[in-house]
């Protein structure tokens, strides 16, 4: 792909997939396009055994060259002043599936789809959840039937330890952006 694309990449606190979502993030600016990192409040505040959320916002950083958006009012303007071609929530979890599906802007994360989306721009979902062929199935699925929502391809990440559990494959992250730039979803859309 020769387009050069302004692209937010928006993490939530689906903490075990961050280094996947740096390493799809650290490609994206690699082919040239032009990312700012978005996190929601517990994304960019609470560490866990994968790490130290000051040590996520500076990678974040030093991948994109920017500031990595932290707060409600910071990704308010993302809509008014058409910042991003399209918006990647990657990692995305349950929590965050509910809240866009029903229109809940309480992060910095969900303010920065409901500011993107008002200009009928795309939104890629890069699921991650331990119960989405559970409770949060119903959230993913209104999701899917989202105009201008598109989701990674995703499947059970250990069908046997969880079963419930899926997660999207993030190495796929571009080609479901440079799709969903053409309004298709990339298929298929459930793996094996």
């Amino acid at each position: 792909m020769n387009e050069r694309l302004k692209i937010g990449f928006a993490l939530t606190g689906s903490f075990c997939t961050f280094e996947k979502a740096e390493k799809a993030l650290e490609e994206l600016a690699a082919s040239g396009h032009d990312v700012t990192a978005i996190m929601s409040f517990n994304a960019a505040s609470i560490d866990t055994r994968f790490g130290k959320a000051q040590e996520h916002i500076q990678r974040l950083k030093a991948i994109t060259g920017k500031e990595v958006i932290k707060t409600i009012e910071d990704a308010e303007p993302i809509g008014p002043k058409k910042m991003f071609d399209i918006l990647a929530v990657a990692p995305c979890t349950a929590n965050t599936a509910a809240k866009l599906a029903l229109g809940i802007t309480d992060t910095p994360v969900t303010m920065a789809v409901k500011s993107h989306v008002r200009n009928a721009r795309p939104v890629v979902i890069a699921i991650s959840t331990n119960d989405a062929l559970a409770n949060a199935a119903k959230n993913i699925g209104l999701l899917q039937s989202y105009k201008n929502y598109y989701f990674v391809p995703y499947g059970q990440d250990n069908y046997e330890g969880k079963p419930y559990s899926a997660v999207a494959d993030f190495t796929k992250l571009e080609k479901t952006i440079i799709q969903a730039m053409q309004g298709q979803q990339l298929q298929p859309m459930l793996l094996r």
